[in-house]
């Protein structure tokens, strides 16, 4: 497998030396293609005279070419992939950067599955001093996983399977060649998306847990200056090229497109109301502000972004767990202090650590989540003299003949969760109230499913009139449908943490 990272460029010298420095930097040395847009600013100059001083030490790596005229960066980019001659394509642009090793963990992740056709990464969002703003969240298990064909353009309908920015992703050459390539007629306007929309009929898609490139954020970006309504109708196309190639298997459970369109209306009317467009935001706002199931797609979105959170919480307590396991198998002599040599004693203190970190990040449902199976435990063991098994210890019960017995039972596990808390960790957790009256509407749901009315008054009251419990009651449902989506796109893992 040959890798080759192309890079377009156009009157950035200053930049195009870092993105330069970065490609020939890899631990896994590969071509780099540099496309220059007919710049007037000793770009060609600069980069000719690096390529022959790197050739004369007998270093052919670095490829210079040009455009007759400036063509914009679309076609520039074709450009770049067809002079490229390796069978995987790393794009860049001349703004960004690579991690040194990025080209060596794509190589690596690719070559435990070749059936893949695009690869993506972490990115860090820097300013022009290099300070990182922000970095893309985790989408997945283990340090890689894959995703099988069928269920990438689901997955990237409902938001769960995010590729990126070009600095992002690498595809395979002749999968990108066989699509046309980038459509300049989208004018730098989800260009790059649409190219990964059409990569992804052609294999799997891998996601690596890793930043492996650094993407410059700018006050005045290009993109920036398209219009809101401009980008929202180019954001519908987009979503109606996802739904035309949706798997038989998923086709089912694809929204219907007027929700997807009043979901898209909604977010760029908070984009064009905290913008302060108004005339804009007014102009999205009707009808779609009465649909329904726009808003609820919005909030899903919303909330699956949210909770990644708890998932990293709860996979970093698990991996935790795992390596204090290994490490008591390994040396049986001396098992760690950490609870002692019971595994689940271990988990019971994991759990109750990442339920204290859960409350202390405002995510009250989290660390109820966490604290509970391990609250349980500790009650069973200290009553019965034995723990109990945290796997099947939880809030999964199914209310059989009394609902307000369990929800009872959920309320005294929060007080002791509080009471425990408060006592080892000195916290002040402060939304406990509002998580006892959320349990109560749960159950009181639950009552009602049944078909027991009266149980579900007398449960539900007073939570009934907490508008923060309806709150976390109404994120619970949303998150309980999002996580339902995520196990429909399989996830498989490649290289585990």
């Amino acid at each position: 497998m040959k890798f080759t990272i192309a890079i377009a460029t156009y009157n950035r010298l200053p930049l195009l030396k870092r993105a330069i420095d970065s490609a020939l930097a890899q631990t896994l040395s590969c071509e780099v293609v540099v496309v220059d847009d007919a710049s007037t600013d000793g770009t060609e100059q600069y980069v000719r005279s690096l390529s022959e001083a790197l050739r004369a030490a007998g270093d052919k790596r670095l490829v210079y070419c040009r455009n007759k005229e400036n063509s914009g960066h679309a076609l520039t980019v074709n450009k770049g992939v067809e002079v490229a001659s390796g069978d995987w394509v790393k794009l860049l642009d001349d703004d960004d950067y690579l991690a040194f090793n990025c080209i060596e963990e794509m190589t690596r992740a690719i070559a435990l599955h070749p059936a893949a056709a695009i690869c993506s990464c972490q990115a860090s969002q820097v300013d022009e001093n290099e300070c990182e703003l922000s970095r893309t969240r985790e989408v997945g298990p283990g340090r890689a996983f894959y995703i099988p064909q069928e269920d990438i353009h689901y997955g990237m309908l409902l938001e769960l399977v995010p590729f990126g920015t070009p600095a992002q992703v690498a595809f395979r050459r002749d999968a990108f060649l066989e699509t046309g390539g980038w459509d300049s007629s989208l004018d730098t306007n989800c260009d790059d998306i649409d190219s990964w929309i059409r990569i992804a009929e052609h294999g799997d898609a891998i996601f690596i847990n890793q930043c492996l490139a650094f993407r410059t954020v700018w006050g005045e970006a290009y993109n920036k200056k398209i219009t809101i309504q401009k980008r929202l109708e180019t954001n519908i196309l987009m979503k109606q090229k996802i739904c035309d190639r949706i798997s038989e298997k998923h086709r089912d459970r694809v929204p219907a497109f007027q929700n997807i369109t009043a979901y898209l209306k909604l977010h760029w009317l908070f984009v064009a109301l905290k913008s302060k467009q108004l005339p804009t935001a007014l102009k999205l706002a009707f009808p779609s502000i009465f649909r329904y199931r726009g808003w609820k797609l919005l909030l899903e979105t919303i909330l699956s972004r949210k909770f990644n959170n708890f998932s990293s919480l709860n996979l970093i307590t698990e991996k935790t767990l795992k390596s204090v396991q290994i490490s008591s198998s390994a040396s049986p002599v001396n098992p760690p202090t950490f609870g002692g040599s019971n595994p689940e004693l271990i988990r019971e203190q994991l759990r109750l650590k990442a339920s204290k970190m859960a409350f202390k990040k405002g995510n009250p449902i989290a660390g109820v989540k966490l604290g509970f199976p391990a609250l349980v435990s500790m009650v069973n063991r200290k009553l019965f003299g034995k723990t109990q098994n945290l796997s099947q210890t939880g809030n999964r019960s199914e209310i059989q003949a009394s609902g307000d017995r369990n929800a009872e039972n959920n309320v005294v596990v929060i007080d002791r969760i509080e009471t425990l808390i408060k006592n080892k960790q000195n916290v002040d957790l402060s939304e406990i109230k509002q998580v006892r009256d959320y349990f109560k509407l749960r159950w009181s749901w639950l009552a009602l499913k049944h078909g027991k009315v009266a149980e579900a008054v007398k449960i539900a009251l007073p939570a009934l009139f907490s508008l923060n419990a309806w709150k976390l009651f109404i994120q619970a449902l949303l998150k309980d449908k999002q996580e339902k989506n995520k196990s429909l796109v399989q996830k498989i893992v490649l290289i585990d943490y």
